[in-house]
């Protein structure tokens, strides 16, 4: 559906710079957003049609198409969201006098409920890193960050040496939109980043010569003494899950999952969760509700003596 060739439009262009000025959108949600309106644009042109002048019927028929290729629900709502937003903007500052994704019916995407590891396989995931030459106290410091934060791997590969407050065992955060969080981390936690930061830790992987500004500062380098990239901290994760035999769906982001949903498990207050996690809405945290509710029925089940029903004789 999208082209190459295709460039969006200067009013397409102008709501993209809104979103990065005005709403602090990141880098990684304006390169989805251009994508998915190039490839809107890519559809509009060989109808003749543009941003300023698109009717409702037509983009019903665009979601119509869209849905007779295969794509996707979770592309489609995506696209649609990004187009909605667009076209809100062309309203508001009176680029056009209506908008047409106004009376446009929404896509509907199942909600997936996450997967979570248990706190078995938790603990069998950090256990996994054995050693103690700066590889291992590396890992075994991003492994317990990661958990015990539940921090999205760009905030933990993005972190400066002075974003940890080792005294307090807190730590700066910044999410989605630059927003800026501060964090508590546990003893666990604390004692991986010690061991990190100490001689025979971080400092045996600083190179002779600073490859690129801001290296100096990461928390976390790679072999060759640069900052570690979200593809490498994912290999570090997949590697250390192989060797505890946690092979299905594990990601950082299920790592996340987990350890909302063992704070919750453990009484935490859902406000804090949606406080610690960086989530806008609390509607987003509480998916992680609905993960320890069926956690919760299947140990009652299979532990109360009268959870299930006997067989009549």
């Amino acid at each position: 559906m999208s082209d190459d060739r295709v460039e969006l439009p200067l009013e397409a262009e102008e709501f993209l710079v809104w979103l990065s000025s005005e709403r602090g959108r990141s880098r990684n949600t304006l390169l989805a957003y251009r994508r998915d309106l190039l490839a809107y644009e890519a559809w509009l042109r060989p109808r003749g049609r543009t941003v300023l002048d698109v009717s409702t019927r037509e983009l019903v028929d665009l979601v119509a198409e869209r849905r007779a290729s295969g794509a996707a629900t979770t592309s489609i709502a995506r696209q649609l969201a990004a187009i909605r937003m667009l076209h809100r903007y062309l309203a508001v500052e009176q680029y056009r006098n209506d908008d047409p994704t106004a009376r446009l019916d929404g896509v509907t995407v199942p909600s997936g409920i996450p997967k979570p590891l248990t706190e078995q396989q938790v603990t069998s995931l950090l256990d996994a890193v054995v050693g103690n030459e700066p590889l291992h106290r590396r890992d075994r410091a991003l492994l317990e960050l990661l958990y015990g934060t539940g921090a999205r791997i760009s905030e933990v590969v993005g972190l400066s040496v002075g974003d940890i407050d080792f005294d307090d065992s807190l730590v700066r955060l910044f999410g989605k939109g630059s927003k800026e969080r501060i964090v508590p981390f546990g003893s666990a936690a604390a004692t991986a980043l010690d061991e990190w930061f100490s001689p025979s830790g971080r400092a045996r992987m600083v190179p002779l010569r600073w490859k690129r500004r801001g290296d100096a500062e990461a928390v976390f380098l790679n072999q060759q003494g640069g900052r570690l990239s979200r593809q490498g901290a994912w290999l570090v994760i997949k590697k250390y899950g192989d060797r505890a035999g946690i092979t299905d769906h594990l990601s950082p982001h299920v790592l996340r999952h987990s350890c909302a949903t063992h704070l919750l498990d453990h009484g935490a207050d859902l406000r804090i969760v949606q406080e610690m996690l960086g989530h806008a809405s609390i509607s987003t945290t509480q998916v992680y509700t609905r993960v320890s509710q069926e956690r919760l029925w299947e140990v009652y089940r299979a532990a109360h003596p009268r959870a299930v029903r006997r067989e009549s004789r």
